[in-house]
């Protein structure tokens, strides 16, 4: 690892910082991490997770380690289960790009959501958590942690279509005619309600979970990177998204598959869930929603088709992997629109 993180440097910058810190550090990286490279460092006094921005010249607002951490912090002490922050460096000096570290938490993390190797009743009740979990977020008192200030009220749809827009052009590489047409389908379709405000974390998926080594309890919600004060139905709908992608290592999704069998809640059921939970009396109907999220994922893995074309990725064969899966999910986002799906 020390040709990509300068180890004892950190173990430097760690003591002092974390009580009780002591000794050299072992780090391995994550295979997973493509926005921002993570690592699991190990020493005689436990584990702590690492993550920095990438190397290279950044699209602007990307990358946002220090929102990350900032939102973790403010958790701390609410329902929602976030690992502990230890601090956050930003001076880029230090080992080349701004970092932060926080708690290591032994759980378990599924990228296939049809989590195969589980029984039954335990799969239900991990939907039953991650629904339960993102209800709780979307209540969470954003004015008493701190959080009044962490994004633009209102607005949200119009802001994010322009703003993941702008971000698709700016790394573009090819075109892709369904892009366009769901870029301009969404801006001509926000529903009524876009000044409905909470924290939302901008990238709900199973993959961005961890679970209890034992049982079906949710132990930490990670990635917050995406996270800002927005509609709170951004996030329902990026975990929807994933009920209309193909199963596989890269769609990671659940199309076709018999999910009753599966004890997996259909996507009408799981919806009611929520707004019942959320002490909502009317369910929402969600295709604008979906849509939007299958346009702001084409526009993520757009940038890391490119950063993995300019040399900047953190894993640069799983990135042109990902980045083929564009044109995908832009196809998909319109069938969406067009209730295909």
């Amino acid at each position: 690892m020390s040709d990509l993180l300068d180890l004892d440097i950190v173990a430097k910058y760690m003591s002092g910082r974390i009580d009780g810190f002591t000794g050299q550090i072992r780090a391995e990286k994550t295979a997973t991490g493509q926005s921002n490279p993570t690592f699991i460092l190990t020493s005689s006094t436990g584990k702590f997770v690492l993550r920095h921005k990438p190397p290279g010249v950044l699209l602007k607002s990307a990358h946002a380690v220090d929102r990350e951490f900032r939102v973790m912090s403010a958790l701390a002490d609410t329902g929602v289960p976030v690992p502990r922050t230890y601090f956050l460096c930003e001076d880029e000096d230090i080992i080349g790009s701004m970092f932060y570290v926080m708690e290591y938490i032994d759980g378990r993390n599924f990228v296939d959501p049809r989590i195969l190797d589980v029984t039954i009743e335990e799969r239900r009740g991990m939907y039953d958590a991650m629904n339960a979990s993102l209800a709780a977020l979307h209540s969470v008192d954003v004015d008493a942690i701190g959080l009044s200030t962490y994004g633009k009220p209102g607005n949200y749809f119009t802001r994010q279509i322009s703003r993941w827009s702008a971000q698709y052009r700016a790394t573009e590489t090819d075109i892709i005619p369904e892009m366009d047409l769901l870029v301009d389908w969404l801006g001509e379709n926000i529903p009524d309600g876009d000044d409905k405000t909470a924290l939302v974390h901008g990238d709900w998926r199973i993959d961005n979970l961890l679970f209890a080594p034992d049982g079906p309890e949710l132990v930490a919600v990670l990635d917050w990177e995406l996270s800002t004060l927005g509609h709170p139905l951004a996030d329902l709908g990026a975990q929807l998204m994933q009920w209309a992608m193909p199963v596989g290592p890269e769609g990671r999704g659940l199309d076709k598959v018999d999910r009753r069998a599966l004890g997996i809640p259909e996507q009408r059921e799981y919806v009611e869930l929520y707004a019942k939970r959320s002490g909502s009396s009317d369910v929402p109907e969600m295709d604008f929603y979906v849509a939007f999220s299958f346009f702001r994922m084409a526009a993520i893995l757009q940038g890391v088709k490119k950063r993995a074309l300019d040399g900047n990725a953190s894993n640069p064969e799983q990135g042109l992997r990902l980045g083929a899966l564009v044109s995908v999910f832009a196809n998909k986002g319109l069938q969406t629109a067009n209730g295909e799906l």
